[in-house]
């Protein structure tokens, strides 16, 4: 399923901007320290100011270093054109193969729950998704991405790096809340992966996407979790676009571009804080082809041929950020 050509390593690309990030620790208003299991943390936002900057390459490192982060002031949206620009010529491995939230951490003794992301992801290879994706890196560093206002605990820490088959010292936790300016913008930066993910979900050959876009509107960061939960969703459900570029008929390209937005969910039309409240704030019982983007363009490289679907929905926005 994956394109044809070497693979590059998701771990040593994103070490690069990782190290970016700690020797400007202090110009970007985070915190760097040594955890219990002698693994580095990177506080974003959580007992720091963080900022924008930092938002913005800490969704780069979640890309495995193959994929742009930008800010913009052309979101799409008038009342709210602060946004952010992702893009990636690797989409396939930088997007479900490093910034896909897909490794579930968890321990029992001390309650700890996070749903992991970034490259270190590539090195455990703990999901099924790894097997169909075929994708296979190998580094002696690794880097974790968490969306939370807490690293894991020691004892995590060294399952994280023994799954990744590094030492602790080599693993490096980067974490940022949701409500944070840092934790929202790596997840406007996810505006390109929902998109991976439903193509993915709805069996379109991976192999057959070559580049892809995306932006979203950048929501304003608000303390309460589940606000911030349901603005972030919905600048993505309700106020990101994306374009793909792929390879094969235009059939499947068509195809594809008719089932990718999030308005041919049955969830869609209200904002994402009250679809979570209708649900009791059980997450799995919300629709998943929920989560992808509101406008969608499919261009197909071997016809010329593009394909949109789907609309902004500015009046829902509105309603979540206020």
């Amino acid at each position: 399923m994956m394109p044809q050509g070497p693979a590059p390593s998701v771990n040593a690309r994103a070490a690069r901007i990782v190290e970016q990030i700690a020797s400007n620790a202090s110009a970007l208003r985070v915190a760097v320290s040594t955890g219990e299991a002698g693994e580095r943390r990177i506080d974003l936002g959580a007992g720091v100011p963080g900022g924008l900057e930092a938002g913005r390459l800490l969704g780069e490192v979640c890309m495995g270093g193959l994929g742009t982060v930008t800010i913009t002031s052309a979101s799409g949206l008038e009342r709210w054109p602060l946004g952010v620009v992702v893009h990636s010529s690797n989409p396939v491995i930088a997007c479900l193969g490093s910034q896909y939230a897909g490794w579930t951490i968890t321990e029992e003794a001390s309650g700890f729950f996070a749903l992991g992301s970034g490259p270190a992801r590539a090195l455990s290879r703990v999901e099924e998704l790894y097997k169909e994706l075929g994708y296979v890196d190998h580094h002696n560093k690794g880097a974790l991405v968490i969306e939370g206002d807490k690293a894991p605990p020691a004892a995590v820490a060294k399952n994280v790096a023994s799954a990744c088959g590094i030492a602790p010292a080599d693993l490096t936790v980067l974490f940022a809340p949701t409500g944070s300016l840092a934790g929202t913008v790596q997840i406007a930066a996810r505006v390109l992966e929902v998109s991976l993910h439903k193509a993915h979900a709805l069996h379109f050959d991976l192999g057959n996407i070559v580049d892809g876009y995306g932006v979203a509107p950048l929501a304003p960061p608000v303390p309460d979790f589940i606000k911030a939960m349901g603005r972030t969703n919905d600048a993505i459900i309700y106020g990101g676009r994306i374009q793909l570029f792929v390879k094969g008929s235009d059939e499947e390209a068509k195809k594809l571009a008719d089932a990718l937005p999030s308005s041919t969910s049955s969830a869609y039309g209200k904002p994402f804080a009250d679809i979570f409240s209708e649900v009791n704030g059980d997450f799995y019982k919300i629709d998943a082809m929920l989560f992808s983007p509101a406008v969608v363009t499919v261009s197909n490289l071997d016809t010329g041929q593009s394909f949109h679907a789907g609309k902004l929905a500015a009046d829902i926005v509105d309603a979540s950020f206020r």
